[in-house]
């Protein structure tokens, strides 16, 4: 009964450890998908209104609605290619760190 409760604090203990550090992941990936985003928002704002501004065709058929379609899905693009890479950057790094050395 003993050993059952040690082993099942001990594993309540490494769960919680996981569950911080997955959440650590997460959160890293969140703020570099955030701070793409933004760039990304500014790298297809100046030209898509730059454009609409210049050019003939894009003033007749680019409305408000359209540019911020642009914009808006160039960002959100931005954020979860982003996102996704920095947490699976971050689980790879992870997991390499509790893998036990292999010496032959």
């Amino acid at each position: 009964m003993a050993t059952s409760v040690a082993q099942s604090s001990s594993t309540l203990a490494s769960l919680d450890q996981k569950v911080a550090l997955a959440k650590r992941c997460s959160h890293e990936g969140v703020v570099a998908g955030a701070k793409a985003a933004i760039v990304a928002s500014i790298a297809t704002a100046i030209p898509t209104m730059a454009s609409v501004r210049m050019l003939p065709w894009a003033r007749a058929n680019l409305n408000h609605t359209a540019q911020a379609l642009i914009i808006t899905t160039v960002a959100g693009a931005a954020y979860f290619i982003v996102a996704d890479k920095t947490v699976s950057a971050t689980a790879r790094k992870n997991s390499f760190k509790h893998v036990p050395n292999m010496k032959p």
